[in-house]
């Protein structure tokens, strides 16, 4: 029997359907093995196989995920990983793509971590609304950590260089083991039952999940949330989160920043003190200037309200009052001559006989204009008259006539004879000429 041409595949074909229906049948999903050949070349892949005791599966970490595994994986470690089931064409083998990898004790850890959170994050017991503001100047500060541990070293360090005049208490505690959550909630109860302290820092170094484990109990984590004094936490490395750092009012990712965070640098608060004293002594030079000036006013007004100042200034008003009086006084009489000067050229414009004279004059200067007035009339209409003759005469028919021309009506009606037709043989007819008028018959 002969295979139809649809059923036959080339490998790559196959290999990409086989890949499709792995990808497509298995999501991400969770693999608890042990490594073996861990293989990590210069482009910063993890190449690996996982396995157990009766089988092995191929798996790689490309260099994005593998640069922020938090162990360096080594052969024969028990693990956790997380990832897609996809196959390499190339080889015709399946593998898997992680995107996820941590030891496998610190898987169960980790469920733990997260359940914890969620059931206290149900409560409100992390809310923001809950959480105590941070002291603007610290006074005094209680440090529980080892005394050992090189946190305790940094955070000393950042507060001595700092601000040297703070009181620091340290609290020694385990931060590792069965005991140590214990230990360092009696420590935390004990340093705000004592009403001694402005903030309580509980702090350590970095480590697993496991390590830092004693700062994920639930009776730490109720004890910080309950606590009346401010609480820090500054627990492992900026990408280390811990119940404690949830519950704290203020979570700092390093102890040295935690050290930064809640103290000023010296030296910046001794600019702002040089800043504030040389802005109090500009205050009070001004302060001084304004009461010295007050002090010259009040002593102005006390001297201008002795007898003999107000007397003095009494009598240079009385001078001043009668000046102003007597040149009032010249004004207005000033001003009513002139009236009186105005009033009297007014009169005199007025008088009877100053009228008589001007009308006499008037009369006398009118006696010639009617006569004047009426000859140049007659003038004007005489030449009127002259032109409108000439222009009649030179519309005039008997015009026309006296320059040899003659004017042709008929005999019986008198009706103006202008062209040929208007007339038949032995009609009469009149012709004027310059002289008179010629009967005639048409022929």
């Amino acid at each position: 029997m002969q295979p139809r041409n649809n059923d036959i595949f080339t490998p790559s074909q196959l290999n990409t359907l086989a890949r499709d229906l792995l990808e497509g049948s298995f999501p991400a999903i969770w693999v608890e093995a042990e490594l073996g050949s861990v293989a990590r070349p210069s482009s910063g892949h993890l190449y690996f196989t996982l396995k157990d005791a009766r089988a092995q599966l191929r798996a790689a970490m490309f260099r994005m995920k593998a640069q922020y595994l938090k162990f360096v994986p080594r052969e024969g470690m028990r693990v956790l990983v997380r990832g897609k089931v996809t196959l390499y064409d190339a080889r015709g083998e399946y593998q898997m793509v992680l995107d996820h990898m941590e030891e496998a004790g610190e898987g169960a850890l980790r469920r733990a971590f997260e359940e914890l959170k969620a059931r206290l994050e149900a409560e409100g017991l992390f809310d923001p609304a809950r959480k105590r503001p941070m002291p603007a100047h610290v006074q005094r500060l209680a440090v529980i950590t080892s005394p050992t541990g090189a946190a305790v070293r940094d955070v000393l360090s950042v507060l001595a260089r700092r601000f040297p005049l703070l009181e620091v208490d340290l609290l020694p505690t385990l931060v590792q083991g069965s005991s140590a959550a214990a230990q360092i909630t009696r420590l935390l109860q004990a340093a705000d039952a004592s009403g001694r302290y402005d903030v309580i820092l509980l702090t350590r170094g970095g480590g697993s999940l496991e390590d830092l484990w004693a700062f994920n109990d639930e009776a730490l984590a109720r004890a910080i949330a309950a606590s009346r004094t401010p609480v820090v936490s500054a627990v492992g490395h900026e990408t280390d989160f811990s119940l404690s750092d949830f519950a704290a009012d203020l979570r700092a990712p390093t102890p040295s920043v935690a050290a930064e965070l809640l103290v000023p640098d010296q030296r910046e608060l001794a600019l702002r003190l040089r800043r504030t004293a040389a802005r109090m002594v500009q205050l009070q030079r001004h302060t001084m200037q304004q009461a010295m000036q007050r002090a010259d006013r009040a002593l102005l007004r006390l001297n201008a309200q002795s007898p003999q100042a107000r007397l003095d200034l009494l009598r240079r008003r009385q001078l001043d009052l009668g000046r102003r009086l007597h040149a009032a006084f010249n004004q207005q009489q000033e001003r009513r001559a002139a009236r009186l000067r105005h009033a009297a050229a007014v009169l005199r414009g007025h008088h009877p006989q100053r009228q008589l004279d001007t009308m006499q004059r008037r009369l006398a200067a009118l006696r010639g204009r009617p006569q004047i007035a009426m000859q140049r009339l007659l003038e004007r209409d005489m030449l009127r008259l002259r032109g409108l003759a000439r222009s009649l005469e030179a519309v005039s028919p008997l015009a026309t006539v006296a320059r040899g021309y003659s004017i042709l009506t008929r005999s019986d009606d008198g009706t103006l004879v202008r062209q040929i037709d208007q007339v038949q043989p032995g009609d009469a007819l009149q012709a004027r000429v310059g002289d008179g008028v010629i009967d005639v018959q048409v022929k």
